[in-house]
């Protein structure tokens, strides 16, 4: 029978402590032998232990023995510089395959990589320790980078956003350029009167501050760019976005042009509100549009406007009243009426990916 060692809680803390040590320093045997010894405090037997970190009984033993003996400060890591050894191709290809699944799917409890996890993953899989501080460099020439993750909305349909660029899009452009007529992004955004922030350069240990009167009044826009001109058509709007402000909208469009309006827009309630949909069926003769697919804003270039004009009139602004907030907005978005080619730069997606050739059109 295996008699049970119990340790104390300062040397369980000491022994985590080498633990890490070990970790950042390579050093694979300090690493396995104080895996090892916190295992037996944690009430591991010894056999168990030695199976699950492949070694001797005797291995197990002796190194209790030099814990009791000489203490926790007897297991000083052996530091070394750079990599303990190299990976082959195929395993750095697997390491690849491993990070690009996430850490849950590797058993840590985090959705987010760092170095240490990494580093104790490469270990487990491989055998190999590399020093901490390498991980990154490992990583980076592995074609990774330290990202900020973003939100990808659950309801996505790729066949829907697949079938929309490749079919629906090429043949609503064509058909718009054949009849001469315009072809516009539509979209609205509202311009909070407590500011927005940005980045901006200031002195090291200084933080930017910007005052905010708290204000939730918000300065709400109607826009529409067009695809071949970079022709803006903006509305400011004080009250509510809705299917009647949005029929005032698109009458102001109607009585600005005379060419047909081929109109993409997103999904929004009022955009197929029954009132909207009876006043596209009275003015079929000068107005086709198409819907974007749901959850779909990078299809729709006119967030890149909203962005800039944020960019330009609200990002770490004071606006103590709500006129001041309509004025810089308004002073924005006269600023891209005048340079069309500023818009038209921001159809750099539909541009490059999907400006074919003219399809033939029945």
């Amino acid at each position: 029978m295996q008699a049970r060692i119990n340790m104390g809680k300062e040397t369980v803390k000491e022994l985590v402590v080498a633990l890490q040590k070990g970790y950042k320093s390579g050093d694979v045997k300090m690493v396995r032998r104080v895996a090892a010894l916190l295992d037996i405090g944690r009430g591991e037997k010894i056999d168990a232990t030695a199976q699950t970190h492949g070694v001797s009984r005797s291995s197990v033993y002796a190194w209790l023995k030099q814990l009791m003996v000489e203490g926790v400060e007897s297991l000083k890591p052996k530091w070394k510089g750079g990599r303990k050894s190299k990976l082959t191709k195929t395993q750095k290809k697997r390491l690849c395959e491993l990070v690009k699944a996430g850490p849950e799917a590797a058993g840590f409890p985090s959705a987010c990589w760092n170095a240490a996890m990494i580093q104790e993953m490469i270990l487990r899989e491989f055998e190999v320790l590399y020093n901490v501080h390498y991980v990154a460099e490992l990583l980076k020439n592995l074609g990774f980078s330290f990202q900020k993750a973003r939100f990808v909305s659950d309801h996505l349909d790729e066949a829907k956003r697949l079938a929309w660029l490749t079919q629906i899009w090429p043949v609503f452009r064509d058909r718009a350029q054949v009849v001469g007529a315009m072809l516009l992004f539509g979209d609205e955004s509202s311009f909070a009167q407590w500011g927005s922030l940005g980045y901006t350069w200031a002195p090291v240990g200084e933080q930017p501050v910007v005052k905010t009167s708290g204000k939730r009044k918000g300065f709400k826009v109607f826009g529409m760019i067009e695809f071949f001109s970079g022709r803006l058509f903006y509305q400011g709007l004080d009250g509510r976005f809705n299917a009647d402000s949005y029929i005032a909208f698109l009458t102001q469009i109607l009585r600005q042009t005379y060419v047909p309006l081929f109109l993409v827009q997103d999904n929004a309630s009022y955009h197929r509100a029954k009132k909207v949909k009876q006043f596209f069926k009275r003015h079929a003769d000068r107005i086709r549009v198409t819907n974007l697919p749901s959850y779909s804003p990078d299809y729709n270039p006119i967030e890149f406007l909203w962005r800039s004009i944020k960019r330009r009139a609200t990002h770490n602004r004071y606006f103590a009243d709500f006129s001041t907030l309509a004025a810089s907005v308004e002073d924005a978005l006269l600023h891209f009426s005048a340079h069309p080619e500023q818009v038209k730069s921001l159809f750099t997606f539909y541009l490059n990916r999907m400006a074919e050739p003219l399809a033939s059109v029945a």
